[in-house]
């Protein structure tokens, strides 16, 4: 409604002016009504809700309705003590629904009070109670569950972070609910109370305003209790309501629907039933007419329901065979074929269990992990990893697609560990030899009694779960170039534009294009360079691009700004052990440089690119065999286009720029490359 806030508000001040101030007895008439209609409404609601979160705002209307009982029961005491008389409606309760006899009326009154305090309420209570504290233990494993969803390709972000939404709306209601429920109690509570206030207090009074004693009691008890009950089977039909909503599981369908559905869906049970009262309508004593009435109709209900089934299959075997034929003809069904997954994990059935949680494994927990991971060290968003299993491979193998290609492929032994060497191990162990899939180094497949020598040597132990991972991380790292597309960078600009919305204005469009940035992007990370600092990134391009669109020079000045981060990224002794190129060969470099429309290109005679390539492995082995990660430093001028040439003998050697290294790293030339 347009107006709903403030109607609210008019209402809880108007309840709280019902306390202070006396209103007509006319008005206390409307009211009284009201509190029965809000009550039935209320019931009615619950009864139709699917599930409890369709009525989420039940705790704060258990509150309010509360509130109104008390408020109205405060006025009712007020004119029966003050006047004898509490309306029109409090008097037909007190002389129509319990005929007059003030006795009857109380014992009614008890018997409400005991079943809503004692059944109705205590079991909502327990029940609220226990929902609160199952729903908060039973967060974490759904939360694990969307995660799980999610890296597997189920569900979308939005889809997440609705269920999300839901699951910590769940948590806040079944929170609240416990809380409320207290409310419920302490009404029943509060009414007794009232209604023995009033009797005593009524009796007083009559006999001080000159009623003889049974006068006296027969004119106040009688109010007393007609507006006892006014106001207690409200509280019964709400009590009654919350009882409905903290029990009521999540269905497709209202309460009633559910109660139908469920109890009269089985024809046998109906047989059953009416066997047994027949043999009670006349085998027993008892009356016959009630149960053999009964008998008949369960008997009929169960024929019915046996003719349905019957019915329903018969129809049903047609339209499935139907159904399923046009299914397969039906050009659309092709479509989800179409679909390319950025990031597959394909396994033999072996490895299942690895990724079946109720096995115990936590395959889909690790891809999370590898999610974060690649975020904080790349600045890269990781798109859904899709698992499936292939019966077509080897039980313990496992292949990793990048966009439907197979990239690379592994196998592990069950039961048992790769043990590698990282240099200072020490002992022999007894296993199978093997190479470590992820970064190809020798290691042993090692049983679980050899584990303890292992550790114990100083070998690296790893689980199967952990090979996997640690495989599917270093493929995604390689290849995220590859993953990163225009609509990952969107998310990437999108997010640095919440705090520097001026920068990305001034870049994009009217510099560059979304995809001019994302070539950037890909060729730093196809070198191994984090993006994380979008910023820094953004700002660097906004700096050059009124002097150059050219991709491969934007993307030398970003790593120039990127200086430190490149520095502290890929030189971490000092002094910083590198190679280095010789004047004459980077002057052939430069003097090999071609211009063309599509960009800037070396061409440099092949055999020359041999003899190059020859130092350069030469130089490269020699700082290997010294334990160094091998680094070129070159002129800035050159560095990408001596890049480019080394790729041709490896694609993992690090080449930088002098302009890229921090200043204050101490660098030695431990080679040179010459022509």
């Amino acid at each position: 409604m347009k107006f709903g806030d403030i109607i609210v508000a008019i209402a809880v001040i108007a309840i709280v002016i019902i306390i202070i101030i006396p209103i007509p007895l006319a008005a206390v008439d409307v009211l009284l009504s009201f509190n029965i209609s809000l009550a039935l409404l209320i019931l009615l609601i619950a009864m139709y809700t699917k599930e409890a979160l369709e009525f989420s705002i039940f705790p704060s209307i258990l509150l309010l309705t509360t509130l109104l009982r008390l408020s109205l029961n405060i006025t009712t005491t007020r004119y029966i003590l003050s006047t004898g008389n509490a309306g029109t409606l409090i008097d037909t309760f007190g002389n129509f629904v319990i005929g007059g006899d003030a006795i009857v009326g109380f014992i009614v009154f008890l018997i409400i009070v005991i079943v809503q305090f004692l059944v109705i309420t205590k079991g909502s209570e327990r029940v609220a109670e226990v929902a609160a504290r199952f729903t908060l233990d039973a967060m974490p494993g759904k939360q694990m569950a969307i995660d799980a969803d999610l890296n597997a390709g189920l569900i979308d972000d939005h889809q997440a972070r609705d269920r999300r939404k839901k699951i910590q709306r769940e948590a806040d209601f079944y929170g609240a609910m416990d809380g409320a429920s207290k409310f419920v109690k302490g009404d029943a509570i509060a009414g007794i109370i009232i209604t023995m206030i009033n009797i005593v207090a009524g009796f007083a009074i009559g006999s001080m305003g000159g009623l003889s004693m049974g006068e006296a009691m027969r004119t106040y008890t009688l109010l007393t209790v007609g507006d006892g009950l006014v106001s207690q089977i409200p509280a019964l039909l709400i009590s009654t309501a919350t009882g409905i909503v903290v029990t009521r599981a999540a269905s497709e369908d209202n309460l009633g629907s559910d109660v139908i559905s469920q109890l009269f869906k089985q024809p046998k049970i109906m047989f059953i039933i009416s066997g047994f009262l027949m043999t009670f309508a006349f085998a027993t004593p008892m009356p016959v007419f009630p149960f053999f009435a009964l008998g008949t109709l369960f008997l009929y209900i169960g024929m019915n329901l046996r003719k349905k089934f019957r019915e329903s299959e018969i129809e049903t075997q047609p339209d499935e065979i139907q159904e399923a034929a046009d299914e397969k003809r039906k050009p659309e069904n092709v479509m989800p074929l179409l679909n390319v997954d950025p990031i597959e994990l394909e396994f033999g059935y072996g490895i299942i269990p690895l990724a079946d949680s109720n096995q115990g494994g936590d395959l889909f927990d690790r891809l999370v992990m590898i999610r974060r991971q690649c975020a904080m060290e790349l600045g890269v968003i990781v798109p859904m990893i899709r698992l499936r299993d292939n019966i077509q491979l080897e039980p313990n193998q496992y292949v990793i697609k990048i966009k439907g290609v197979e990239i690379t492929s592994g196998e592990i032994v069950f039961d048992h560990y790769l043990a590698m060497n990282p240099g200072l191990a020490e002992g022999e162990l007894e296993g199978i030899d093997t190479v470590e899939p992820a970064f190809g180094l020798p290691a042993k497949w090692i049983n679980e009694e050899e584990r303890e020598n292992a550790e114990m040597y100083g070998y690296t132990v790893v689980d199967p779960p952990s090979i996997i991972a640690t495989h599917l991380t270093e493929v995604i790292k390689k290849h995220s170039h590859e993953l990163l597309g225009r609509q990952e960078v969107k998310k990437l600009v999108d997010n640095v534009k919440e705090t520097n919305s001026v920068l990305v204005e001034e870049l994009i469009p009217s510099q560059l294009s979304l995809g001019e940035v994302q070539k950037v992007l890909a060729n730093l990370l196809k070198e191994g360079v984090s993006i994380r600092n979008m910023v820094t990134i953004l700002e660097t391009l906004a700096d050059h691009a009124s002097m150059t669109r050219d991709v491969d020079m934007l993307t030398e000045y970003v790593r120039q700004g990127l200086g430190r981060a490149i520095t502290k990224q890929f030189i971490t002794t000092q002094p910083a052990k590198v190679i280095t190129l010789e004047q004459s060969l980077e002057q052939k470099i430069m003097d090999s440089l071609q211009q063309t429309e599509r960009g800037t290109f070396i061409s440099i005679d092949p055999e020359i690119v041999q003899v190059i390539l020859r130092n350069l492995s030469k130089q490269v082995q020699n700082m290997m065999s010294l334990g160094e990660q091998p680094i070129v430093i070159t002129a800035p001028i050159v560095r990408l286009y001596f890049k480019r040439l080394s790729e041709q003998l490896t694609s993992d050697l690090v080449v930088l720029s002098y302009n890229e290294v921090d200043p204050s790293v101490e660098m030695e030339s431990v080679g040179t490359v010459s022509i």
